[in-house]
């Protein structure tokens, strides 16, 4: 008999179906040489520190660092779970072989790999490797088992990560708490993670607590409806106008006396058009979607938390809809071009938009399909399976239709778009003295879409005396009050032609500097992927990913941690870090356990453990050797505690 171990029931029925497994027992299903099972997730956790060592139930600094010999798991303390374990214990004693049917990652490899060493499992393990859960992708799976030995890289690395995360928390939670809590019963909770990115939180709001406004003036004009900003002066000082030269001015004014000169010398002048540059180019489709990308989408345009967005991903996944959720590429490897095509007749809500892509070949970017860029799972598409005969709720269908529009809009043609840069030129009204005035120069641009291209996938467009216009916005919610305009770019100017000239209003806007902006989920799951530095290029981010905070699939769990542990809280959409949190990141003086640079080079070390480029054991020494270097720290630290 062999054993089948899925990580939810809801996957070990889908399996069981394929298999031809229909006889349900208590726990399993049996049928055709199969018995298929499954966990909750997690059923076996790390030991805690008490069942090393009486010594270390009782928190004491004399006993710190706490360092296990070697490592042990447990049964987590669930009735439930502990039933189930005792099924799948008693199912692996007698079987033929195992296939491991987890989740296709490193946390769905730890996850089966304990269940089957507190079992004792002795008899043959194969993986089942698949990234969606049709019947096609289960199938082709089953015809493709591979020796669970393959993935042993992947399991130390999670194993690695775990260690990890018990190490430092463990250790610095129960140093920091005895060392400075202020109260009886408080505990000061340190997390591998949760606090570089409580850090970060901290380190943003003092940025806008400290900042201190300037006020600045900006001297802007209209002419013929359209606004031009000044860009500054034609000569920064006219050199043949020897000691009467001026000081140019530049487009920001710090003097408000300055401005209102400026002001005064070009009302009633003549604005006058000097150039007009035309630029053609194209606009490629947006990425498909990784987790954070998708979760970054959803909170701008749904306001859903990123915990909120991976749940209904997960659901799609599981509802066999999507594909693997929990990914860190927005690529597609080679193998999949070849069934794109059936995947697109699949998606009949959308045969409007797929209808014009079939019955032809579809074009093979390197944007989108490059093998070099995927390692365990591509990017998350729809699998191809009809949408319309899912039980959706609202909140699903919204995030399938943005992924299943990024899918099909990756074969669409390029948006052609032609850019216009105007600049204007004023002569000012000579002072006293001098010869001639200066010139100030004023510039305005706007966009024309050309050829919506890949764009008619997120709404309707129309055609208008040669240029595109979007007709009306795709469902947004009430949240989003981005104008049409600004929402794709386009900005229509009138006809200017060289040389004209004619009256202008100008005018003269007092403004005050702005404070950074507080995170949101969305700018914070960025943080997190780029280790705090704030990157637009999606090469570079790529680029930036190796050493990020964090795995796509965790990163809402910990924001979430801060939640619960009240680090943080919402105040609409922006995080904001509580006394709490903001006074434990000011009482850690080791910049290791708070940056999220050095974070992200021990996210780097996991990934190399993965893929067979760094020691599993060599890692686990470092962790041990930092731990008690910080526990030295700060048992000699006699700075007195918080307030």
């Amino acid at each position: 008999m062999i054993v089948c171990i899925a990580e939810k029931p809801s996957v070990a029925r889908e399996i069981a179906h394929v298999l031809g497994a229909n006889a349900s027992h208590d726990g399993y299903m049996e049928g055709n040489g199969y018995q298929v099972t499954w966990t909750y997730g997690h059923l076996c956790t790390l030991k805690e520190p008490h069942d090393y060592s009486a010594m270390w139930k009782a928190w004491s600094l004399s006993r710190l660092p706490m360092i296990p010999e070697k490592f042990g798991i447990k049964l987590i303390d669930n009735k439930t779970y502990e039933k189930q374990f005792h099924i799948i214990e008693s199912l692996m004693q007698k079987a033929d072989g195992i296939v491991n049917c987890g989740d296709a990652g490193q946390e769905g490899e730890l996850i089966q790999r304990w269940v089957m060493q507190k079992a004792q499992a002795k008899c043959p393990v194969q993986r089942l490797w698949v990234s969606s859960l049709t019947e096609e992708a289960i199938r082709d799976g089953f015809a493709n088992l591979k020796p669970q030995n393959e993935y042993q890289s992947l399991y130390e690395a999670g194993l690695c990560r775990a260690i990890g995360d018990w190490l430092l928390g463990m250790n610095a939670t129960r140093l920091y708490t005895l060392k400075y809590r202020t109260q009886q019963g408080q505990v000061l909770s340190i997390g591998r993670v949760q606090t570089p990115t409580l850090a970060l939180i901290v380190k943003r709001q003092l940025e806008i607590q400290n900042f201190k406004p300037e006020q600045y003036w900006v001297l802007s004009t209209v002419y013929r409806d359209t606004l031009f900003s000044l860009q500054g002066t034609d000569d920064e000082g006219d050199e043949n106008d020897g000691d009467n030269g001026k000081k140019g001015i530049k487009g920001r004014i710090t003097n408000e006396e300055e401005g209102r000169k400026a002001l005064e010398s070009i009302n009633g002048q003549d604005f006058e058009i000097v150039s007009i540059a035309k630029k053609s180019g194209n606009e490629t489709s947006p990425r498909l979607f990784d987790l954070t990308s998708l979760q970054v989408e959803c909170n701008k345009k749904y306001s859903f938390s990123a915990d909120e967005t991976l749940k209904y991903i997960q659901s799609l996944y599981e509802k066999k809809l999507t594909t693997y959720p929990r990914v860190d590429t927005t690529f597609l490897s080679d193998d999949i071009y070849p069934k794109c095509l059936e995947i697109l007749k699949g998606l009949l809500p959308y045969a409007n938009l797929t209808q014009p892509l079939l019955g032809k070949k579809l074009p093979k970017s390197k944007k989108v399909f490059d093998s070099s860029k995927v390692t365990d799972h591509h990017a998350i598409i729809p699998t191809g399976v009809n949408p319309s005969n899912g039980d959706l709720t609202l909140n699903e269908k919204r995030v399938y239709d943005l992924v299943a529009r990024h899918f099909i809009a990756v074969f669409y043609p390029d948006c052609k778009v032609s850019t216009t840069t105007v600049t204007g030129k004023v002569e000012t009204k000579p002072e006293e003295g001098s010869k001639k005035g200066n010139k100030l120069t004023f510039k305005t641009s706007g966009k024309q879409i050309l050829d919506p291209g890949w764009r008619v996938c997120f709404g309707k467009w129309i055609e208008e005396n040669g240029s595109w216009h979007q007709e009306k916005k795709i469902e947004t919610n009430e949240n989003e009050n981005q104008d049409e305009n600004k929402q794709t770019g386009n900005q229509m100017l009138p006809a200017f032609v060289k040389g004209e000239k004619g009256p202008h209003t100008p005018t003269l806007t007092e403004k005050w500097t702005s404070p950074p902006k507080p995170y949101t989920e969305a700018t914070l799951l960025r943080a997190m992927e780029t280790a705090g530095r704030f990157v637009d290029n999606d090469e570079l981010r790529d680029a930036l990913k190796e050493n990020g905070i964090g795995r796509p699939s965790t990163r809402a769990a910990i924001i979430e941690t801060l939640f619960k542990r009240g680090y943080i809280r919402k105040v609409r959409k922006s995080l904001n870090a509580t006394e709490t949190g903001i006074n434990l990141i000011a009482l850690i003086k080791e910049e290791l356990l708070k940056s999220a640079e050095l974070t992200g080079q021990w996210e780097k070390k996991l990934r190399e453990i993965e893929a067979h480029k760094y020691d599993a054991r060599q890692f686990i020494y470092e962790l041990k050797q930092m731990v008690t270097q910080i526990v030295q720290n700060v048992m000699m630290d006699n700075a007195s505690r918080p307030p």
